[in-house]
């Protein structure tokens, strides 16, 4: 377990919340678009998070197999990586609109199955999760200057 694992499992946190929250603004901002190029309404789009390198079962494992401490430790440092932007398969909303160029014979519009109120709690989700990466930045920093600052005598 190396001196800035942490600061590189905070880091991986950072990116992966910050393209999170792109999304979530890309799918408030086609809220309504009901014609894509691809055809059809838009569809809401999320991010697959998947632990980087080690977790909690390699850890167990090398813990099964007597691994040293420090082999079981840096299985948990090791951050979170995006493996995938898939699209939700939720049904599209359907509404009413016999005035609308993209309404059927009967009147109805599909339009996107983007959900406002969804997304601002997953919005205030991923804000939350950056700012506890930073503050991780943060400490690991104070206690970096901290460790120089002995070193000094």
């Amino acid at each position: 377990m190396g001196f800035f694992n942490a600061l590189n499992t905070s880091a991986s946190g950072l990116t992966a919340q910050r393209l999170r929250l792109d999304l979530i603004a890309n799918n408030l901002a086609n809220a309504n678009t009901t014609r894509t190029a691809e055809g059809g309404p838009f569809r809401r789009r999320v991010p697959v998070l998947a632990t980087r390198g080690g977790g909690f079962i390699q850890m167990l494992q090398g813990f099964m197999k007597g691994g040293s401490w420090l082999d079981r430790a840096a299985g948990l440092s090791a951050g979170v990586r995006v493996t995938a932007v898939a699209e939700d398969t939720s049904p599209l909303l359907v509404r009413y609109d016999p005035g609308h160029p993209d309404a059927d014979e009967n009147g109805y519009v599909e339009g996107p199955n983007v959900d406002v109120v969804v997304e601002m709690v997953d919005m205030i989700s991923a804000t939350r999760a950056y700012e506890a990466n930073l503050a991780a930045i943060e400490s690991f920093k104070r206690m970096a200057t901290r460790a120089l600052d002995i070193g000094r005598g």
